[in-house]
């Protein structure tokens, strides 16, 4: 019990530190003190306390002050956290009218689409409480079958809990898959104004393509500590020296 008592009272302490620094760094941000707002935020970041508002309003300081790269890469941090918020969504997508890489995505067909669309409208966590509480909801309508003396609210209780347990197997589903889906996906930003992508990881090769600061690419392999193979949305690839990325 007193063991449980300090980690409150350090977790009480630890949350209203970082509320209070929250604010002010929104303060700063409000009066146009942009480089000491994120220099606040990073403050909370260095705590580990994570969230889509601290993300988005970081990548918000840094679009002020025209820095494409850290904005985009904040902006999709946020977006990692909060999907379908639309706000992080608009605001992405005027950082990335300043980018110069206009890139055509390899279309998708509509079953593709649907799939991936359903998967990302969640994150890992989100997918994970919702099945967490279907599994909830699941044991209670189960409970009120079991304990139920009416056949007509057993068999209510058997239909919905039969319902519930259908779509708890499907988000399940969904929850390993887009598990997997970001384990295999490992996307980073192009954080340099303009960055040589190789034909193969040295510097005397040549030059395939040339990227510039804010492009999103997924990075699909690695060679040694220094170089990372990329492919772009419209499905060409590359090599790109580490220093000029910054993995989400």
């Amino acid at each position: 019990m007193k063991k449980f008592l300090i980690f409150w009272l350090i977790y009480t302490v630890g949350f209203s530190q970082s509320n209070a620094s929250f604010k002010q760094a929104n303060e700063l941000y409000n009066t146009g003190f942009y480089q000491e707002a994120i220099a606040g935020y990073f403050s909370i970041l260095e705590s580990n306390a994570h969230s889509a508002e601290l993300y988005f309003n970081l990548a918000n300081c840094y679009y002020k002050l025209n820095e494409i790269g850290p904005s985009i890469f904040y902006y999709e941090k946020a977006l990692q956290l909060a999907p379908n918020d639309q706000d992080i969504i608009n605001n992405l997508g005027y950082a990335q009218k300043m980018t110069i890489d206009a890139i055509q995505e390899v279309p998708e067909n509509g079953v593709s689409k649907f799939i991936n669309k359903t998967l990302n409208s969640l994150s890992v966590d989100g997918w994970a409480f919702r099945s967490v509480g279907l599994v909830f909801l699941f044991v209670i309508l189960f409970l009120g079958y079991y304990l139920s003396h009416s056949e007509s609210k057993k068999r209510l209780f058997f239909v919905s809990s039969s319902i519930v347990l259908m779509v708890l197997i499907t988000t399940l589903i969904l929850l390993f898959k887009k598990e997997r889906l970001d384990d295999k996906t490992n996307p980073a930003i192009v954080f340099v104004k303009e960055a040589e992508v190789k034909a193969e990881p040295n510097l005397r090769s040549e030059t395939a393509f040339t990227l510039h600061e804010g492009t999103k690419v997924l990075v699909i392999e690695a060679y040694n500590a220094d170089w990372s193979k990329i492919k772009l949305s419209n499905g060409e690839t590359g090599w790109v020296s580490n220093s000029e990325l910054k993995a989400l």
